[in-house]
């Protein structure tokens, strides 16, 4: 029994629920009670359409570009003001990213038996299913996911890997390791940006966790009363997300408003999760998100989740809380990869929960 084995075993799991693309195939008239959320009626969406998340151009950052101050500038800015921001020119080519989008496509049109071979067991964070559904109660979520532990490869656990389609394997393992590539190297610039010792914040994410989970969300007649994944921010250090077809979905929450997100073709859209907030002592702030639904069309996207390697505390950075007060906890990453998987998806109850009284 591994070291990486004890990391995610006992961790606990979801609730195994009806899948939501089976669902939605039968055509109903009335949507079950679960899943309608009378509270969205009551949300103020903003219509500005000015009002979009920074670009931030990697080519920049990288090398000795003339603009790579300036770039670097407008990375903490965007890092500090938003926690989210669209990243192009990042290198991934676009042939590993196509690839990706195109085995996600192929995965959620097999049919249900098929797709349950990669089903989610008890006890467990990965698979075919719906995460953090942790009572019999709760409100669902309108959207399936295959949710997979990709790096280190010592965490893999192939029989949730799909076998069908053929390539599905080897493209995953690709795209895993370049989105990987990506966010150590965003990672270690943004230690850069908080002024701490160079190679700190950078080293925790070598080795580090990377999850990545497929997401599918089919259309509902209902659209406006359901949501495909409920307000959270990611407990993780940082995520790459880039949508798998052409439907929008993705929403962040901006000054008490819901911020409709236009994805620029190529990019990803990167945001600061619960960890780098954590670890930052709160000058990074994970933003609360959600999904929507589209009444006739199904999106699908992918979100590559970026920890620390399992040896990290998750804590403010010593570096940092030298010259001011934490104001956070400090736990080890199991502890805190215990309390995310036994938690459902509520609003930022995670860094709330953190948080140190002053």
């Amino acid at each position: 029994m591994g070291q990486e084995d004890g990391w995610t075993k006992g961790m606990g799991g979801s609730l195994p629920v009806e899948s939501v693309q089976a669902l939605a195939s039968k055509n109903l008239k009335d949507i079950p009670h679960r899943y309608i959320r009378p509270e969205l009626e009551f949300d103020d969406v903003s219509v500005d359409e000015a009002l979009q998340i920074p670009v931030i151009d990697m080519s920049k950052l990288v090398g000795n570009h003339s603009d790579h101050g300036d770039e670097l500038a407008e990375l903490h800015q965007a890092c500090e003001n938003w926690g989210f921001f669209q990243l192009i020119n990042h290198g991934v080519p676009e042939e590993v990213m196509e690839n990706m989008k195109m085995e996600t496509e192929e995965f959620f049109k097999l049919p249900l038996e098929e797709k349950m071979a990669c089903a989610q067991l008890a006890d467990s964070i990965e698979g075919y299913g719906q995460a953090f559904v942790v009572s019999e109660e709760q409100k669902l979520d309108w959207g399936d996911m295959l949710f997979l532990l990709s790096k280190p490869n010592s965490i893999r656990k192939m029989r949730f890997w799909p076998t069908i389609p053929t390539s599905f394997r080897e493209t995953f393992d690709k795209y895993s390791t370049e989105v990987q590539r990506v966010a150590e190297c965003l990672v270690r610039l943004m230690g850069r940006n908080l002024e701490i010792e160079p190679k700190k914040l950078g080293s925790m994410f070598e080795d580090g966790i990377q999850s990545i989970r497929l997401n599918y969300y089919p259309p509902c007649v209902e659209a406006n009363k359901v949501t495909g994944l409920n307000t959270h921010s990611d407990s993780t250090g940082l995520t790459l997300l880039i949508q798998a077809n052409e439907v929008q979905g993705l929403q962040i929450k901006k000054n008490g408003k819901w911020v409709p997100i236009k994805p620029i073709p190529g990019a990803f859209i990167v945001n600061i999760g619960d960890i780098i907030e954590i670890m930052s002592n709160g000058k990074y702030k994970s933003i609360e998100h959600r999904a929507v639904v589209n009444p006739e069309k199904e999106r699908l996207s992918i979100a590559a989740f970026h920890g620390p390697n399992m040896k990290s505390i998750i804590a403010p950075l010593e570096d940092l809380v030298k010259k001011e007060t934490p104001n956070y906890k400090s736990l080890t990453h199991e502890e805190f990869v215990k309390l995310v998987v036994r938690s459902k998806i509520d609003g930022k109850s995670i860094v709330g929960r953190m948080k140190l009284e002053h």
